[in-house]
């Protein structure tokens, strides 16, 4: 998603063949470093034909190739989608076909109705065009959880990293259901560590906090692919580095995750250390939709790791980035209402007090005003 040339499908002729040489020489720069699995989707613009064209200079059987398509109200609009995607990548079958952003009810249900996404994804899988199906979500673990039960996705696609720790439920799950695990953008997604703050670089050290999250993630048995979101072939090197590291893995991670753990302690103090998200309701049911778990999350690593321009660019997506980043920004909370919600959490009294400093640490209107996907189908 982070090499085409824009988000939306051009025409062949539209593709400079600078942007188009950066691509391929990516691709070759994948697969030199034994990087073999290729993802994309639908609603990455032209990155499917792009992607397409690179593979033709490699031979089928060197590669997994996995695409994405998102469910449809109308079910009739799934397979030409599909078909698309085939037409663009230039290939008669894909080994992964993920049903691409079930991140809310309305996009579960659609995938889940009679002759929507998942009956025809299986029909897709019976005709040999599709060889393992799999979702991709970005909704809480207790909608995603009933999908995982359903024992007909194969792998799935979610977010789970050291600062995203309560899809630890999900990627146990995943194991039990013996399904692949990818990991959606850690780095990006787990405080834009590719311009970290100085503070986490210090705690990390002597690993980057690129490093430590790649061996933080892979380390664990339940899971099996990182997305990396190369841009250009040398956005490989600090992965290596890590793969380097992956037999040693607990020696490297021990130490640092006792820094971060201290450091956590001194910010916030014991109460908040522990799975302090449970008893929290999700966004959906929370008073004007405010996330309040992802803005706790965003206050707790903001304060303890110092990841505050990571904690603004994401809370000003709240409320324009639709189901990929839902929810709402903590404006002008009714302090009574949301304590009647977080009845019964211990930390109900300080919660209120954080979000409404968070919004005031956080909010910035500028950002707001810039910040949200490019497009309707671009996976915040």
């Amino acid at each position: 998603m982070r090499f085409q040339h824009k988000w939306q499908d051009v025409a062949p002729e539209e593709v400079p063949a600078k942007g188009q040489a950066n691509l391929e020489a990516t691709v070759l720069r994948a697969l030199e470093a034994g990087v073999n699995h290729f993802e994309v989707a639908r609603g990455y613009g032209s990155a499917e034909m792009q992607l397409g064209w690179a593979l033709k200079q490699v031979a089928r059987e060197d590669y997994i190739l996995q695409t994405k398509v998102p469910p449809t109200k109308n079910p009739a609009d799934f397979l030409p989608k599909f078909d698309q995607s085939m037409g663009y990548l230039g290939v008669d079958s894909v080994d992964l076909l993920g049903i691409h952003g079930l991140n809310d009810q309305q996009q579960i249900d659609w995938a889940l109705q009679k002759g929507g996404a998942l009956d025809q994804a299986i029909k897709l899988k019976e005709q040999g065009r599709v060889k393992h199906i799999g979702l991709s979500t970005h909704a809480p673990p207790e909608q995603v959880l009933p999908l995982l039960e359903l024992g007909v996705f194969e792998y799935v696609n979610l977010h789970w990293y050291y600062i995203y720790p309560w899809n630890e439920v999900l990627i146990k799950k995943a194991h039990e259901k013996e399904m692949g695990v990818l990991i959606i953008s850690p780095n990006d997604k787990g405080g834009k560590l590719q311009f970290p703050s100085e503070k986490m670089s210090g705690m990390t050290a002597p690993l980057s906090p690129m490093e430590f999250n790649d061996l933080y993630t892979l380390a664990r048995p339940e899971v099996h692919t990182l997305s990396i979101g190369a841009a250009v072939p040398s956005d490989f090197d600090e992965h290596l580095k890590a793969v380097g590291k992956l037999q040693q893995a607990q020696q490297w991670l021990e130490p640092i995750v006792a820094k971060l753990e201290a450091a956590q302690l001194e910010a916030l103090g014991p109460q908040w250390m522990g799975n302090w998200w449970e008893g929290i309701k999700p966004y959906y049911k929370q008073p004007g939709q405010v996330n309040v778990t992802e803005i706790l999350r965003f206050w707790v690593y903001h304060r303890s790791l110092g990841l505050e321009e990571f904690a603004k660019a994401r809370y000003n997506m709240f409320g324009k980035a639709g189901h990929w980043f839902p929810g709402n920004k903590a404006v002008e909370i009714d302090k009574k209402q949301m304590a009647d919600h977080l009845a019964g959490h211990p930390l109900t009294d300080e919660i209120l007090d954080i979000l409404d400093q968070a919004h005031q640490t956080f909010d910035d209107q500028e950002l707001t005003k810039s910040s949200g996907p490019r497009n309707s189908n671009d996976k915040s």
